[in-house]
Formats: structure tokens, sequence, C-alpha cells
């Protein structure tokens, strides 16, 4: 089953256009269907070629009851930073700024609006 990353022309993201996790890519609409219902957004960067962004996936968002979880909860975007590295640069500067690290895969949970309440890196 594919979700909405299908039609992407980045490789990181059509590498996660069967994932369970009905993820968007970065765009107006997903920020319209978070405020529509109602719900944070969990945004996830990494890459093509990093190891930590393929674990995480495997272990997370393949995983069936994961996916059920995010999608009721969450509207999930999906963003390639080698592809989108202003996107990347912006919530990098505030996971580094609020827990003095970052890296990659970099997970965010923010409203509707962006707002950036949460942040997760691998440690190091």
């Amino acid at each position: 089953m594919a979700n909405r990353l299908i039609a992407a022309t980045s490789p990181y993201l059509l590498q996660h256009a069967g994932d369970p996790v009905d993820w968007w890519p970065w765009g107006e609409e997903a920020f319209a269907e978070a405020k529509r219902r109602e719900v944070p957004i969990l945004l996830g960067v990494g890459y093509a070629a990093c190891h930590r962004c393929h674990v995480m996936a495997h272990e997370s968002f393949e995983d069936e009851r994961i996916a059920a979880y995010v999608n009721e909860h969450f509207v999930a975007v999906k963003v390639d930073r080698e592809e989108r590295p202003d996107v990347d640069a912006v919530y990098m500067e505030a996971v580094q700024a609020a827990t003095g690290q970052g890296g990659w895969p970099m997970t965010v949970f923010m409203t509707p609006d962006g707002a950036p309440f949460y942040f997760a890196t691998p440690t190091r």
C-alpha cells in the first residue's frame, strides 16, 4: 500500500512510499490537514544514505501498530534534507538550540502552524 510519497522524485522519500505511515510531503496541504484535524505534525527529516534513518524506519515506521498510532494522532511529514536543505536548516537550528546536539534522522513535533515543541535525534 503506497502513501502520498509515491509521486516523489527524491530517492529518500520514495524509500518511504510503501511505509504504513501515511506520510505527506512537505507542503501547505499537510499543514492544512493538520489544522483541519486539529492534530500536531510529526516531521521526519533524513536522507537516502543515512544508516540510522533506515534503522529508525525499519524499527518504527514499518511497524503497523506504531503507524496506526501515528496516522491517528498526527499528520506525518517526511523531508529529504538533501532536497529541502532550507527546511532541514530551520528545524536543525531549533533542535540544536533546544538539545545541544543534532543529527539524522531528525524528528520534530510541531503545531499545525509549524512551531516546534519537541525534538528527537540519535544520541551519539
